[in-house]
């Protein structure tokens, strides 16, 4: 049950031109005044939404001590508008620079999960290009996805999904948390090695967690170790949770994540 406080009007911005146009839902809990602080901004996972445990939680503790905080919803999911089929990394990312330069907070902390964690990498080379974004002061990845269409999805396709993306332009596939399939279209595929993030060293310029779950079947503990391997020039904590899944939402595993944004916070 929500807390009456934590339920605030969402609010929606505009994202692209004409045909591309597409309503994106965004809830933003303001800061009150005199206080300091990274504004929090939620990045959610692949068919996930700001309604969802952890970004709602996080929500809650940006109320408990004071600060901003900022989720969305991508086109395609939540309330937001778009088609989902239309997504991509590129689209994704777009909403979420466009939703954080329209609040224009002056610092942020970055909570990305699953593929989440792959848009909060591009934010923050995004951001480093620009003179009028944030100042990036940290990042928590949980269950970080970075590249998985090329390096978790595209090497494991059957015969048959492959030739439905050459038909159709997509392949379905069962989803472990929803009676709807999973989609994954060409486009999706095409773009993500566009974005690709692990094949040379990222700056994010920022102190990064990355909570990691070794019982998760969809992005293998592996792959957060492989992240580990291009920053390099960061300071990162990577920390195994022995029997975490990949949501991560349990409630020590929320409590996890907490301790890692304030840990982060200065």
């Amino acid at each position: 049950m929500f807390d009456a406080n934590l339920i605030h009007d969402q609010q929606y911005l505009t994202v692209g031109e004409g045909e591309a146009a597409r309503e994106i839902a965004y809830i933003a809990r303001s800061q009150p005044d005199q206080a300091t602080g990274p504004t929090l901004v939620w990045l959610s996972g692949y068919r996930s939404d700001m309604s969802g445990s952890k970004a709602v939680e996080l929500d809650k503790f940006a109320a408990e001590n004071g600060l901003a905080c900022v989720r969305l919803d991508y086109s395609g999911h939540g309330i937001s508008g778009g088609k989902f089929v239309d997504g991509t990394i590129s689209r994704w990312l777009e909403e979420a620079l466009a939703v954080i330069l329209h609040i224009a907070p002056e610092r942020i902390l970055v909570v990305g999960s699953s593929m989440g964690g792959w848009i909060a990498l591009r934010l923050a080379q995004e951001l480093a290009k620009r003179q009028d974004g944030p100042k990036l002061d940290g990042m928590v990845l949980i269950a970080p996805a970075p590249d998985f269409t090329a390096d978790l999805i595209e090497p494991n396709l059957t015969k048959k999904e492959i030739a439905s993306l050459a038909k159709r332009g997509y392949f379905e596939e069962r989803s472990a948390y929803s009676p709807e399939p999973n989609i994954y279209t060409r486009a999706l595929m095409e773009d993500g090695r566009d974005n690709s993030v692990l094949k040379g060293i990222i700056e994010t310029g920022c102190p990064v967690h990355i909570l990691q779950g070794m019982k998760d079947a969809d992005v293998p503990y592996q792959h957060a170790m492989k992240l580990m391997e291009h920053l390099p020039a960061d300071d990162v904590v990577l920390t195994f949770v022995r029997d975490g899944d990949h949501r991560l939402s349990r409630p020590q595993d929320i409590e996890r994540m907490l301790a890692a944004v304030k840990g982060l916070i200065h």
